[in-house]
């Protein structure tokens, strides 16, 4: 095997915190919290670089060189990731490091080898301190098939969400639970539910793989890392039409943003017939930032929640889904097919409430007019 570093070898002299080992830089996401310190950069030509409270903080000390980026990097890696490094250019894994799972991206780029480190809590928050803001949630984990998409920009919270959700559902009823994931995040106890955690690499070839596997695995709920593209898309489309209940991610930041790239990932023959299934299994859509608190303390949660209620469905299916937002400013009473909320109304609410600060709150609004009309409704 080729060069292996020890991960305790104190390899990168900081200026104020003497030298120090990989593990040295992991344990700090212990020290201060994954909710806090979510990121560890590692870049040949700069500082190792944390993410804190969302802001990039760079280490006191020397840039990398490629070979402290070997030594920094490497006792990350199984043996086989390292030849898939090596083979490929990249690699996603994972890492058990007392309480937390870190989630791992490695690759080349110009300046040489690069690690972007993401610290993810073993221990699971409750639902009810996600930070909804209203009750839908007790509504998504009573549902017994349908498609549940989380979304937003990396970083917003999303895993940590949908873990919460899938946690609360175990809590509550036995079902068995199948997730594909590239890595696995969130370690879920066994509770009532029968959970079993499959990650793409390692214990399935692809999504697509394990999809195909899982509809013969009895699974009454099903966890697809990211819908990244139309052959995943398709098989979870049908596993929710076919009876499961069915919870995913996409990189989009609003609801309608999210309509418009699963339809985006399929030629223009496909997408009526894209469009039609989408109504039909389409359960939630849940799109969720997270926004500095206002106290300085970490982040909050804001969400924009779409529920298909029967307009909504008619819109997909007919190709108008821009024209939803109307529905999620005005079905927002405490029913069943309503709790609607846009991005703007919920952030209005945390400036009301002291959590966010007003212009803090208005740089994270997808549309800052309708922010504004909602800060001065009541």
């Amino acid at each position: 095997m080729t060069e292996r570093h020890p991960g305790r070898a104190k390899v990168y002299s900081s200026e104020n915190m003497g030298k120090l080992s990989i593990l040295d830089m992991l344990a700090y996401f212990e020290e201060k919290g994954a909710m806090r310190v979510s990121d560890l950069h590692i870049k040949v030509g700069a500082a190792p670089t944390y993410r804190i409270d969302g802001e990039l903080v760079k280490l006191k000390g020397p840039t990398v060189t490629p070979q402290t980026a070997k030594q920094l990097i490497y006792p990350l890696l199984s043996d086989e990731n390292l030849l898939k490094l090596k083979s490929q250019y990249s690699v996603d894994c994972s890492y058990r490091l007392g309480s937390l799972q870190l989630r791992i991206n490695i690759f080349q780029e110009n300046d040489g080898l690069c690690a972007a480190i993401r610290a993810l809590s073993l221990n699971i928050p409750k639902v009810e301190e996600i930070g909804f803001p209203n009750n839908a949630w007790e509504d998504i984990i009573n549902l017994k098939h349908g498609l549940v998409l989380l979304t937003g920009i990396t970083g917003a919270g999303k895993s940590t969400t949908i873990a919460a959700l899938i946690d609360r559902i175990s809590e509550k009823r036995p079902c068995r639970i199948i997730t594909l994931e590239d890595p696995i995040e969130y370690i879920y106890p066994q509770k009532h539910s029968l959970i079993s955690q499959r990650e793409v690499g390692r214990d399935v070839k692809s999504f697509v793989a394990g999809l195909r596997a899982m509809l013969r695995e009895d699974p009454d709920i099903i966890f697809v890392g990211e819908m990244r593209d139309a052959e995943t898309i398709a098989m979870t489309l049908m596993a929710a039409e076919t009876g499961h209940l069915v919870f995913s991610t996409l990189h989009t930041r609003d609801v309608t943003g999210t309509i418009a790239r699963v339809l985006d990932y399929f030629p223009a023959g496909r997408q009526h017939e894209v469009q039609n299934q989408l109504s039909l299994g389409l359960a939630y859509i849940i799109s969720q930032k997270l926004v500095p608190r206002k106290d300085g303390t970490g982040r909050i949660v804001a969400m924009e929640i779409l529920n298909n209620n029967y307009a909504c469905a008619n819109m997909i299916r007919t190709g108008k889904a821009e024209q939803m937002y109307s529905q999620l400013q005005t079905k927002t009473r405490d029913r069943p097919d309503e709790k609607m909320i846009t991005m703007e109304k919920h952030l209005a609410m945390l400036v009301k409430a002291d959590k966010v600060d007003l212009l803090e709150a208005q740089k994270w609004a997808n549309n800052v007019k309708c922010f504004i009309d909602a800060m001065k409704r009541d």
